[in-house]
């Protein structure tokens, strides 16, 4: 790994890269008094991503290790409790500190069981997903899903640091990398024009610049977030994409004869259905939410969606975690770069949207 990336501040702790993150924690870990440390894993990261972090981190070769199964069929609070029994079978109390070794999954999840343990102890997340590095790493959400639905409990609390160590990014299936893209994608096209056209060709994980990449996104969520930590505003644009997405995510995971959706791959679907939308309501120009729609489908094939879906998705829309007083409300788009919050769409719009979706 490269060094010299400078780290990015969030609210009260640092994102690290570079092999100059792996010397703050060992420091942190020797200067702090923690009683005991835990590492949290899924399945997936225990097997291939626990090596590189041990073999980085020697002195927690005898730490142990909790895990839970991966997927976010399991983002649940029944694995929240596997967990909270683990740290109090292993004798953990509120000067313990749990490692969160993994994807967003891992670090939502460990987020929040670190959160509530003892009314709270200290975290580490390092991501090894390129999605939970440009996503999940800042903003302190962590959370579960309630029945099939996304991120219906949580609270926002921040770790102590967070790791971005690329190297983990060798261990992806290519659709996995693809779906952390997705959101890098999103962020140039609420906040920063130029980058979207720069990533608007796929560069692969084995991209020289992708390092580069994650900081540029990092620090566009970082900038938003440190405006507003509560969503009350400013931090609703990051929302772009999530409603009609988190839907799609829900409905594809909840019904056995689709195919289930990665997040990204759900959002990519959401910004092209909410670009639509934008030229509705918000004036977007068609040729942009047609080129945003041609760039994404030039990631993610197109999914299938019958007019049964398309009704059920709409349906799910109003257990969205961002509504309030019964009111679905969209982020949109003025233009690329010029986001509108708290817009309010018809029933037959969605439909249209989803037609433009579908269309040649």
């Amino acid at each position: 790994m490269k060094q010299g990336i400078s780290s990015i501040h969030g609210s009260g702790y640092q994102v690290l890269f570079s092999d100059t993150a792996y010397a703050v924690l060992q420091s942190f870990l020797s200067g702090a008094s923690h009683s005991s440390v835990f590492i949290l894993v899924d399945s997936n990261t225990q097997k291939h991503c626990l090596p590189l972090f041990l073999k980085k981190n020697p002195e927690l070769s005898n730490t142990p290790v909790l895990q839970i199964d991966a997927g976010e069929e399991n983002k649940h609070l029944e694995s929240c409790e596997k967990v909270w029994q683990q740290l109090s079978d292993l004798g953990a109390d509120r000067k313990s500190l749990l490692i969160n070794l993994g994807g967003g999954v891992v670090t939502d999840l460990g987020g929040f069981v670190a959160a509530a343990f003892k009314r709270g102890i200290d975290f580490v997340n390092v991501p090894t997903t390129l999605l939970s590095m440009v996503d999940a790493s800042v903003g302190g959400k962590t959370g579960v899903d309630l029945g099939g639905l996304k991120n219906q409990i949580g609270i926002i609390t921040h770790p102590k640091m967070v790791i971005i160590d690329t190297q983990y990014l060798d261990t992806l299936p290519d659709n996995e990398c693809k779906s952390g893209y997705a959101e890098m994608l999103k962020h140039g096209i609420i906040r920063d024009p130029a980058y979207f056209d720069e990533l608007s060709v796929y560069k692969s994980p084995k991209e020289e610049n992708l390092e580069r990449y994650i900081h540029h996104s990092v620090a566009i969520k970082n900038e938003v977030v440190t405006q507003d930590l509560y969503e009350s505003n400013l931090r609703k644009i990051l929302n772009f994409g999530h409603t009609l997405g988190h839907a799609i995510e829900t409905h594809c995971l909840t019904k056995p004869e689709k195919k289930t959706l990665l997040h990204g791959e759900a959002i990519a679907i959401g910004m092209i259905t909410e670009a639509y939308l934008s030229t509705q309501y918000c004036g977007l120009d068609m040729k942009a939410a047609a080129q945003i729609k041609s760039v994404f489908l030039g990631v993610f094939p197109k999914e299938s969606f019958s007019e049964k879906d398309t009704n059920a998705i709409i349906e799910l829309l109003q257990y969205d975690k961002k509504n309030s007083h019964g009111r679905v409300k969209f982020v949109l788009l003025h233009e690329v770069g010029k986001p509108a919050i708290d817009v309010e769409v018809t029933t037959n719009q969605l439909k249209a949207a989803f037609e433009f979706y579908k269309s040649d």
